[in-house]
């Protein structure tokens, strides 16, 4: 592989129906690209939102025998108690910040703005939801988990997000990312935010991947997080 190996091509986008007025940057997880939600997401659209799916760059995974594939940043392994990449995890947080930053300057102010993901995706839109001053409309975290959960409460204590609204996803038949990792995340982001604001679902026989069911209540969230303006 010649070039950039960080370097990603550019995001999968279903651009809004009309005007777009809200966005939705979502991320995938580890190995996958931003193809397979950008359909995902084209077959629950809401008209006035652009939903954006970028692809994360190429890079060896230590949990995967140091195989290259498309992941946010290194992942050492599946415990609670696994070392995590300090490094890559904050890089990968400032890469979507500047990302928010982009869809700012095309025109939707960042509090019109839903990040989510799912799996490695959804622990990194968490992280970053929880440590950036950019002011969001809300997070949607698919089957996933709190990095550097120790660096909290210290890590939000700057956040612009205090009271942001959470919907929180897991299928209770995880074999990757275990059931009862989502619901200790979500005790913890309920000691970091405002605990009335967060979702907590669960997906009976729901391994690590998303469903129907799942892809509805991600819908519900949207469309009351990101409602019409008036003037639309």
């Amino acid at each position: 592989m010649c070039g950039n190996s960080m370097s990603a091509p550019l995001p999968a986008i279903v651009p809004a129906a009309r005007k777009a007025t809200a966005a939705v940057i979502f991320l995938h997880g580890l190995g996958d690209t931003g193809h397979g939600w950008a359909e995902a997401f084209a077959g629950i659209r809401i008209p006035h939102v652009k939903y954006i799916c970028p692809h994360a760059p190429t890079m060896p995974v230590s949990l995967n025998m140091r195989m290259s594939m498309p992941s946010w940043f290194d992942i050492y392994g599946l415990s609670p108690d696994a070392n995590e990449d300090e490094t890559g995890i904050k890089r990968a947080s400032e890469n979507i910040k500047a990302l928010i930053d982009q869809e700012v300057k095309n025109g939707i102010p960042s509090h019109r703005i839903l990040l989510g993901g799912f799996s490695q995706g959804g622990a990194l839109s968490l992280y970053t939801a929880l440590t950036t001053q950019q002011k969001l409309a809300g997070v949607v975290a698919l089957s996933c988990w709190l990095p550097l959960r120790s660096s909290f409460p210290q890590a939000s204590a700057n956040s612009a997000n205090k009271d942001m609204h959470v919907l929180q996803c897991h299928g209770d038949a995880d074999p990757l990312v275990p059931f009862m990792f989502g619901s200790q995340t979500a005790e913890k982001m309920k000691s970091l935010i405002n605990p009335a604001n967060i979702t907590f679902k669960s997906y009976r026989g729901l391994p690590h991947s998303a469903c129907p069911e799942e892809m509805v209540d991600v819908k519900r969230f949207i469309e009351k997080q990101l409602p019409p303006i008036s003037d639309e």
